[in-house]
Formats: structure tokens, sequence, C-alpha cells
């Protein structure tokens, strides 16, 4: 997880019951308006999921801090409403949907990188052939 402008770029993984895959994919064609707004509102940006047709979902969005974004969102009566809703839909979880995220490792960001090369703290350079 990287820091950037006091944004974090944060992806996190949770699964859907491969069964419900195509119910998950209809409830979120046409997310509630007010669900929307309050996700904005509490700094969900750049949000976006992407499913696997078994059912591996994976989570992409960028905020100061996932826990924060979460606890704003909590405020909200129409998150309990959502989760309430979206409950079902998910495999092995204990506790509600956004309280349940897996966050995965940021190994990799080109930006960050290149950024870093750019003022001269460079990788080695590798060749087209793969030699340094």
């Amino acid at each position: 997880m990287s820091e950037t402008a006091a944004r974090r770029r944060i992806c996190f993984q949770q699964r859907i019951h491969p069964d419900r895959v195509e119910e998950y994919k209809r409830r979120h064609a046409s997310v509630w308006p007010e669900m929307l707004e309050a996700l904005k509102a509490t700094g969900w940006n750049n949000y976006s999921l992407f499913l696997s047709p078994e059912g591996l979902l994976i989570g992409y969005v960028e905020t100061d801090s996932l826990d924060a974004a979460a606890a704003r969102m909590a405020a909200y009566e129409v998150n309990a409403r959502w989760q309430a809703e979206m409950a079902d839909l998910f495999d092995g979880l204990d506790a509600p949907p956004d309280e349940s995220f897996v966050p995965l490792e940021e190994i990799f960001n080109l930006e960050d990188q290149l950024a870093e090369a750019r003022s001269g703290h460079a990788m080695p350079q590798i060749s087209q052939t793969g030699e340094h």
C-alpha cells in the first residue's frame, strides 16, 4: 500500500458464493444512489470491484485509510441496509461484508517506481534481452 497525496491505494479480496455471482453483478449494476453518495462523501475514491466467474472478488480503492473510510461509512444508515442486502452473497464471512476485507500487499506500482527512477535513485538497467 502506497501513499500518494494523502491517499492510499488499497486492494482487497473477498469471495462471493459461486452460485450467486450473477446476482452480485446484477445488484452492483444499479447501486442505490444514496449508497453511491455516501461512499463518495466518506472518502472511497476511485473505488472499483472486479469479479471472476468463480466468485473471487477484488476491490480497489484510494482513501486515507480503509479502516477510517469504513468507520465513516458505518455512520450512514444506508450502509447498514446495503450490507444486510449483500451479506448472503458472500462466502465464508463471520462479519458484515464491509468488515471482512482481506487487504493485499502492493508490491509494484509503475508511477512510484518511475518517479523514483527519474529522481536518480534508479534500479540497475535491464536490457530487452534480460541482461544487465
